[in-house]
């Protein structure tokens, strides 16, 4: 009786692995997609034999969807041009259905979409890479929020190489915010973050810093899905974000980071910097608060959106602020954007206001649009400049 109930054992696990292993076979048919090909091409493959038509939509697909050629065991296929140094997203489409690449398991989620990416290495991404340096701590870390109505939410926290090694260190600290849409997980999954931080840390390019990401919906407690009765699809737009409940609830955070983490608390070692919403917030944060950031970074800024309800004062009188601001200046106001970029008026608008009052910033600008490539870029360039002696 034993004997067969072993021999029904083994059976069950050979029925069920081989049903694993031909699942596997059917969504992949063995392939790799994408193939980097060493004339810096890529090859993205998929098995649909019953499909009549396959494309592919990526950054490296500027014209749009690209059809596919289909070979005889049924797999579609399309190389692609010379690809730039970068971290790439697409997607493909099977009869119209779009849908991420089977043969890819990474895959990055921006707003309420996903899509599959991969990584070409040259100097232009060099830093987006895990490389073989020592690495910070990333840790979602919950903090209290009175002034937004919550007892906890969430944000991510950078801590650089050697941070718990050595207890009576203290770090200056960046404050980093993600734009309309985004959540405290943006800047590590979408921006490489804490590559970058590695990597400039370890080549000696950029001080050990701390860095806090928080979440900038001032409504939501952390990222969809991670906290109760948060499973609903992402917006682009969200309650409580640009009508000044998180600039007026922001000081709260930066006080409970200097109190939970090793900071250096002082105005020449704190910086903040974000990109579209999250560089109006670091706007509008930053200039109502003169001394508490010494570098400020706008990132694809949405400097004349205003925000209205009951702490519109956030972004009244900001001529009068900015004066006050500026006197001194902050040890660098940094501004950068793409030629392309949908709030490239409005930044030439407050770059005038600037100017005209003789204030001094460093400006960037690059190809491009309101796009994570060039945010990467901006923060590539503006974490060597922090808090330098």
């Amino acid at each position: 009786m034993r004997r067969g109930t072993s021999l029904l054992l083994i059976f069950l696990v050979v029925v069920l692995t081989t049903t694993a292993q031909e699942t596997i076979a059917f969504n992949t048919g063995d392939i790799t997609s994408p193939l980097l090909n060493s004339d810096g091409t890529a090859t993205f493959s998929i098995l649909a034999p019953e499909a009549q038509k396959v494309e592919i939509e990526g950054d490296f697909t500027p014209q749009g969807r690209i059809a596919m050629t289909k070979d005889e065991k049924g797999v579609w296929r399309w190389t692609s041009g010379i690809l730039a140094p970068e971290m790439h997203t697409y997607s493909l489409f099977v009869d119209g259905v779009r849908m991420n690449d089977p043969n890819n398991v990474y895959m990055l989620r921006d707003i309420a979409s996903y899509q599959s990416y991969f990584l070409v290495d040259g100097d232009l991404s060099a830093n987006y890479f895990v490389r073989n340096v020592k690495h910070g701590t990333v840790s979602k870390v919950w903090y209290p929020a009175p002034k937004l109505g919550m007892e906890e939410r969430r944000a991510t926290i950078y801590t650089p190489a050697g941070y718990a090694d050595y207890p009576q260190k203290r770090y200056p600290v960046l404050y980093l915010l993600h734009g309309a849409g985004g959540d405290e997980n943006a800047w590590t999954e979408l921006g490489r973050a804490a590559q970058i931080l590695d990597n400039l840390i370890a080549q000696g390019k950029a001080e050990p810093m701390i860095v806090v990401m928080p979440n900038g919906n001032g409504a939501q407690k952390a990222a969809p899905g991670e906290y109760e009765d948060a499973m609903y699809k992402p917006s682009f737009m969200n309650p409580k974000t640009m009508e000044g409940s998180i600039e007026v609830a922001f000081p709260d955070l930066v006080r409970w980071v200097d109190l939970h983490y090793r900071t250096i608390a002082d105005k020449r070692y704190r910086a903040i910097a974000g990109l579209s919403m999250g560089g109006f917030h670091s706007l509008y944060i930053s200039v109502n608060n003169p001394q508490m950031f010494g570098y400020v970074g706008l990132f694809s800024a949405a400097v004349n959106r205003m925000g209205k309800g009951e702490n519109e004062f956030i972004y009244e009188q900001l001529n009068e602020k900015l004066a006050e601001q500026f006197n001194p200046a902050p040890l660098l106001y940094y501004i950068a954007i793409g030629k392309t970029d949908i709030l490239y008026k409005d930044n030439v608008d407050f770059r005038q206001k600037l100017d005209q009052k003789g204030y001094k910033y460093e400006y960037l600008e690059t190809d491009g649009g309101h796009i994570w490539r060039n945010w990467r870029i901006y923060l590539n360039d503006f974490v060597p400049k922090l808090f330098k002696e």
